[in-house]
């Protein structure tokens, strides 16, 4: 049996499903005579709650309820949303502020729940939400990433979250000291907000005191947990289910609080309730996404090779703590920080800072963007001011293919690696040779050309364990449970194939059950880049106990022994007998014989290792200096994710990422005014990336098996954004930098870099 698949680039069969318009989300499967739940949300960053009077919305036609935070409590729920912890540099536990589901006595940012108004109609309950009193006494804004300011919570001082460490801050030290060189930059890493396709939402019903929860996000078990807590309930009795998911993002992984008050009106009505979150409301009220800024430095030796490393780094966290949002940002950014070279000693400072910004951050791309943001535009700047070619001070730098496995200072072990040989293919594939010629018929044209490369690194994270079970139905066809959840990646189609690849089975006849806590008992949901790989591992295991179990039954049948039978990938054989059995003919013998004990097999494993998936992107822009205008031009991306099972899916996870990052770096920007107001709360006044926004990318690999799974995968969900940010910034710098510009940060949006251009245009006057 070939236990690592066939590499085969399958199209994806849930797409014919979701371009026919028959996908099946939690706007599509509510109840038909579900009630509309609509929340009143703060106006104001930050208030005390003077008034709250909700007596005249109660009485409006077609409404059922109106529920605060002290209808919450009365219904003896437990209103504090749960939130992990860290520990700080001097020792001591970082604080933990009280985050209610509704707002109780003080909201802390624009868009914060207040009531939720359940009514007949959309409609209703919308004109319900303008009869509400609410009235308050508003207070200063804290809007900068710094201590200090108007406190958000009473046991916060200076508004600091935590203040963490990680490394060896004397040894960073003595290696600085003693450098022949030093090069530091300040880093700006901009605001962003989530905005999948399909923002977030639920339903809620119960039955015999049973709770039901339809959310999509990006899991079930870590809701289920939360939804049990909150209304103390044991977790049996509690179902969640994940019906299609329009994108995650890292924001539908986390647990947020609108849920529990559509649960509990669902229960106080005995009635379904549904909540839809608008475009606007979404970009008010969930998590936001990056947001740090970072003061980096490098030692060098009188050989440009690197010594030592370290990062102050400040991050805002928003209004309060999430249940995980902050250990993103601390232990992932330091997971990956060296990226891929050899330093000695690195030190890596975060401070937390508390803001009346959004709720929480959720880090879209969970923390590793930020991390190789840092760590190759610092490597960029190094380059310039040591006076040594940027791709040279890579490759000098770089952990040699024969060091691994290597302990990185910061305590993770790469397992593999070759980047000098990925590094090399990535500059064939992107024509640097022919990029002096480009940037001289650019110069001809009146235009500005720059090429940026980034190396990334990054390590697939979440739970190490998961399951996976196989059914045999009476009709013919298998089901597959999975402890993840796809959220447009193309799970259905992977599992599938793989599967099919093990066992012979027709891909078509099996099906890919997920999203479900009362179907699926355990599993890990998706995130940080964990699901094919530990999914698949989890299949291979069940694999390998269904044939066990097949053996012994198959002996008798064939009438040959354990050992003389075996598998082809199609059917089993063994000599002296005449039978060819396929799986599926396995199936319909034990199903005949009574041995239903054969119609279903499952196992659980855990994966030794982090992998660690690594790659080059190099990116050109051109700019025009009389407007402004940064154009991506090319962009080309050799990665090594180890072995694939579907390349066409890689290849499509990494475009996506790509526009992600570029449209972070060329457009994408938060902006909030001194008092909180959000300045970008839809599409006209926030921009995406569009098609027209990018290139045809050129994508390659260059694999390296990996040693910390039998599959020898890598992952590849986050890959593209962690090196499209660095990649099309450096581009950016390198056009500015004959001209005088030595800081640059995104957005690079056109009057950001007109400015620039200006300045220093007056500067040389």
């Amino acid at each position: 049996m070939d236990k690592f698949g066939k590499s085969q680039s399958v199209r994806r069969v849930e797409d014919l499903r979701f371009l026919r318009g028959e996908g099946k989300y939690v706007d599509d499967i509510t109840p038909e005579n579900a009630l509309f739940g609509v929340f009143l949300r703060s106006p104001v960053a930050h208030a005390t709650i003077t008034e709250l009077d909700v007596s005249d919305a109660k009485e409006a036609d077609g409404v059922h309820s109106v529920l605060t935070v002290d209808d919450l409590k009365r219904a003896g729920m437990q209103v504090a949303m749960q939130a992990m912890t860290l520990d700080n540099r001097d020792g001591s536990t970082s604080v933990n502020p009280y985050r209610p589901m509704l707002a109780d006595g003080k909201v802390r940012f624009v868009g914060e729940p207040v009531a939720l108004v359940v009514a007949d109609s959309l409609d209703q309950a919308r004109d319900a939400v303008e009869m509400i009193l609410f009235d308050y006494d508003e207070l200063p804004a804290h809007m900068l990433r710094e201590r200090g300011g108007e406190p958000l919570h009473d046991n916060v001082p200076e508004n600091l979250g935590f203040d963490w460490g990680m490394g060896d801050e004397a040894a960073v030290a003595t290696l600085f000291e003693s450098a022949a060189h030093v090069v530091s930059l300040e880093i700006d890493d901009n605001r962003v907000i989530v905005n999948p396709l399909e923002p977030r939402g639920c339903f809620a019903e119960w039955e015999d005191g049973r709770l039901h929860v339809s959310v999509n996000a990006q899991g079930v078990w870590v809701p289920r947990d939360h939804l049990a807590a909150g209304f103390e309930l044991p977790k049996e009795q509690v179902r969640v289910t994940n019906p299609d998911v329009g994108g995650g993002f890292g924001l539908k992984g986390m647990v947020h609080p609108e849920m529990f008050s559509v649960a509990q009106a669902a229960r106080l009505l005995d009635r379904p309730v549904r909540w839809m979150s608008e475009r606007t409301e979404a970009m008010l009220g969930d998590n936001g996404a990056r947001d740090l800024i970072s003061t980096a430095e490098m030692a060098f030796d009188e050989n440009n090779k690197a010594v030592a490393y370290r990062v102050l780094s400040r991050c805002n966290l928003g209004a309060y703590s999430s249940q995980f949002g902050q250990l993103i940002q601390t232990r992932l950014f330091s997971r990956v920080l060296m990226g891929v070279y050899d330093v000695q000693a690195t030190w890596l400072n975060v401070e937390g800072i508390y803001t009346n910004t959004s709720p929480v951050d959720a880090y879209r791309g969970a923390g590793r963007p930020e991390a190789i943001y840092v760590l190759e535009r610092l490597m960029d700047r190094a380059a310039r001011e040591l006076g040594v070619d940027p791709w040279e001070l890579r490759r000098k730098n770089f952990i040699a293919p024969d060091a691994f496995p290597y302990a990185a200072s910061t305590g993770e072990t790469y397992d593999v690696g070759d980047f000098p040989k990925v590094l090399s293919r990535v500059a064939e594939f992107a024509d640097v040779a022919g990029y002096e010629a480009r940037k001289a018929a650019s110069a001809a044209n009146g235009k500005l050309r720059g090429q940026g490369l980034c190396y990334y690194i990054e390590s697939i994270l979440g739970d190490p364990s998961e399951g996976a079970k196989v059914e045999f139905r009476e009709d013919g066809t298998v089901a597959i449970y999975v402890g993840t959840q796809s959220n447009g990646q193309g799970h259905e189609t992977v599992y599938a194939q793989f599967l099919s690849d093990q066992t012979g089975i027709p891909a078509e006849l099996i099906e890919v059950v997920q999203g479900d806590s009362d179907r699926i008992a355990r599993g890990g949901g998706t995130g940080g880049s964990r699901s094919v790989t530990v999914q698949t591992s989890a299949t291979l295991a069940t694999v390998d106990v269904m044939m066990a179990a097949f053996l012994p039954f198959l002996s008798e049948k064939m009438g040959v022994d354990e050992g003389d039978i075996r598998f082809d990938d199609e059917r089993f054989r063994a000599d002296g007998s005449n039978l060819t059995p396929t799986v599926l003919d396995v199936a319909d013998m034990a199903r005949e014989d009574g041995r239903t004990d054969l119609l279903t097999h499952e196992a659980r494993m855990t994966l030794p290792a982090r992998s660690f998936p690594n790659g080059a992107h190099v990116c050109e822009v051109e700019i025009d200096p009389e407007t402004g205008q940064t154009v991506v031009d090319r962009y080309t991306v050799v990665d090594d994710f180890g072995n694939l099972i579907n390349p066409m899916l890689a290849e499509g996870q990494v475009h996506g990422g790509v526009a992600q990052g570029v449209g972070q770096a060329l457009m994408e920007h938060v902006g909030y005014d001194e008092d909180g107001q959000l300045l970008t709360a839809t599409f006209m006044d926030y921009a995406m990336p569009r098609a027209n926004d990018l290139p045809m990318y050129m994508f390659d690999t260059e694999p390296v098996p990996s040693t910390a799974n039998i599959m020898g995968m890598k992952g590849c969900g986050e890959a593209g954004t962690v090196g499209a940010m660095a990649a099309t910034a450096n581009a950016v710098q390198d056009a500015l930098w004959d001209l005088g510009v030595r800081q640059a940060d995104m957005p690079f949006t056109p009057v950001k870099v007109w400015e620039l251009l200006k300045d220093v245009s007056h500067t040389a006057r």
